[in-house]
């Protein structure tokens, strides 16, 4: 029986994206999870109610105080605070989460505050590591570059301790930037986020054999501007990596072999044990640089080094573990009741923008245009959405219907329960495809 639950609390875990509160309510309600996963009707709905309701604003005002999501599906009170941490949620009303943002904080007598930037190259996990590291997904997330357009802000308050995260667009460069005619803000804002950085995590993809054996040009410019800025090396997707080993090398060549001041001995450990027959990945990439090079290609001051899936959330724990101690003090930067600094519309047509992006081709997903026609508050507390996706060809519009409009069904499906989870409350969306005139 107790096996029983804990694969139950696992399960609520995966399509929550919370922690569970304890194996007796994964129990009761893991029956309920297959017709909540097996939902063919495109309005999702869950059981829940308001997570934020008008300007009452202290947790005392809502029933279950920050409501989780775990809460909200299965009404439990959580009295003891320092037990379970409690993720809130997003207001489905705009000038409610403006009002929260402008709001006071409510910090504790010792207040402790850390901003951190999460820096790395396009499609290197930033979205996926802050959503984990957030305990709800806010961000969109897509195996395609350039799905997250601008600077996104995240908070985590716990305890004491407020985390600000910074998740920023790929880093790239001026000339790929007006080549493909991207916006402004992929190229300015991870530096205007490094200005007010007490932090730097850059995150690199350890399982993309072109990119992984050396820091960009980018991010290398970044960190050598804001030295002064402390930095930790995050390595993500290990878990894709067939032989261990190769990390040795990443790390050596990553750190150019110096961690927290300390000289690493990692290079000669794998050069000179016998039987390796993992090939250098310096050797792979078509534009890589011998360990000999003297161009620069890996950064020495890192503090720390974290390897882990951004996919675990116990690889994940330690690192948010290591961030919130990290923590200096300092007075909050925002009321303990924001998740998101992203206006409710803003998160809607980003998971929307991650759904096109998933399952368009090429480049259809980049041509599509979102345009929100209905936000409404329905009867009951539920939230009406309707939206029009605007494509300038025939060929594009037939795609992204697909056959019998199976595929615009799916995507509403699957954003409505994206969008359940961040608002807490029923969600009714209607997707919608227009030819561009």
């Amino acid at each position: 029986m107790a096996t029983h639950g804990r694969r139950g609390t696992v399960l609520l875990r995966t399509v929550l994206g919370v922690w569970p509160p304890g194996p007796d309510a994964a129990r009761e309600w893991v029956t309920r999870i297959p017709s909540l996963l097996g939902s063919q009707q495109r309005c999702v709905s869950c059981v829940s109610g308001p997570a934020f309701s008008g300007p009452r604003l202290a947790s005392a005002s809502r029933p279950n105080g920050q409501n989780s999501a775990l809460d909200c599906f299965l009404g439990l009170s959580q009295p003891d605070s320092s037990l379970n941490v409690r993720v809130p949620a997003v207001s489905m009303h705009r000038d409610e989460q403006d009002l929260l943002l402008v709001h006071r904080p409510d910090m504790p007598e010792n207040p402790r505050v850390l901003r951190v930037v999460l820096l790395g190259a396009p499609n290197a996990g930033k979205s996926t590591l802050s959503n984990q590291l957030l305990g709800r997904k806010v961000f969109p997330v897509s195996q395609k570059v350039h799905t997250t357009r601008s600077q996104a802000l995240g908070v985590i308050t716990e305890k004491e301790t407020q985390v600000v995260l910074l998740d920023t667009p790929g880093l790239i460069s001026p000339a790929k930037q007006k080549r493909h005619h991207l916006e402004l803000s992929l190229l300015e804002d991870p530096w205007k986020s490094m200005a007010s950085a007490d932090l730097v995590v850059v995150l690199v993809d350890v399982s993309d054999k072109w990119t992984r054996n050396q820091l960009s040009p980018q991010v290398l410019q970044c960190l050598t501007q804001f030295s002064q800025v402390p930095s930790v090396l995050v390595m993500n997707k290990v878990d894709c990596l067939k032989q261990k080993s190769v990390l040795l090398e990443l790390t050596a060549a990553l750190t150019e072999g110096v961690v927290d001041g300390k000289k690493l001995k990692t290079r000669q450990a794998v050069r000179s044990q016998p039987g390796n027959h993992c090939s250098s990945p310096a050797a792979k990439g078509p534009n890589t640089l011998s360990m000999g090079d003297p161009q620069q290609i890996g950064w020495p001051h890192f503090q720390e080094i974290f390897m882990l899936s951004a996919l675990s959330q116990e690889d994940v724990k330690t690192l948010k573990q290591y961030l919130l101690a990290q923590a200096r003090p300092g007075p909050w930067e925002f009321h303990s009741g924001v998740l998101t600094s992203q206006t409710p519309e803003e998160i809607c047509a980003n998971m929307i923008r991650e759904k096109l992006l998933e399952y368009l081709p090429q480049e259809v997903p980049y041509n599509v245009q979102q345009k929100t026609v209905m936000w409404e508050e329905g009867p009951n507390g539920k939230l009406m959405i309707e939206q029009k996706l605007l494509v300038p060809k025939e060929s594009h519009m037939r795609i992204l219907i697909g056959p019998k409009g199976h595929l615009i069904s799916q995507m509403a499906q699957e954003v409505g329960r994206d969008l359940m989870n961040i608002f807490l409350c029923e969600v009714q969306l209607r997707l919608s495809v227009k030819l561009l005139k």
